[in-house]
């Protein structure tokens, strides 16, 4: 329950900005919240377009880095994407040499998805490129609610949200 009052923290004054803006009031969270995940893949990708990478594969890139060599189901689960998803952005970062999906030597069912040392290198030049996209999102958005946006964002993707959910 104590998430609820971050959320409610986080969203404080953002309604204010939305009429600023002019725009039509949408009662739809699920829009509201697809439409704004647009906007702000469409400047992240803006920012690492001269790199060839878009935000989605930087992310994908990014999380392979954090877990090691993970199965892709465990992939798909930690990025909160479906498998087919998933599948569909690892074909490119593997047909580019940033990615080496293999069979799991323990259960060959199963496939690994490892970065490779050009996936690496892709990580890090495209690091100056990814900051400066998130150094604008804060100040546009605020640098003082950007801390507690994340938390309204890390709780709707919490397992916590989803069992309110489905039982709410």
């Amino acid at each position: 329950m104590h998430m609820l009052v971050i959320v409610k923290a986080a969203l404080e004054g953002v309604g204010e900005m939305a009429s600023k803006a002019g725009n039509e009031k949408n009662l739809c969270h699920c829009t509201a919240l697809r439409k704004a995940s647009r906007r702000v893949s469409q400047i992240y990708d803006s920012a690492l377009e001269p790199y060839g990478l878009r935000i989605t594969q930087r992310a994908i890139l990014n999380q392979i880095a954090r877990s090691g060599t993970p199965m892709i189901g465990e992939l798909a689960e930690a990025l909160v994407m479906d498998r087919g998803a998933l599948a569909h952005n690892l074909k490119p970062l593997e047909r580019d040499g940033l990615v080496e999906i293999r069979a799991d030597p323990k259960d060959r069912r199963n496939r690994l998805v490892a970065l490779t040392a050009v996936g690496r290198k892709k990580l890090e030049e495209t690091a100056t490129a990814w900051k400066r996209a998130q150094d604008g999102f804060e100040k546009a958005f605020g640098v003082v609610k950007s801390p507690s946006l994340r938390k309204a964002l890390e709780f709707i993707v919490s397992d916590e949200f989803a069992a309110a959910f489905r039982h709410g």
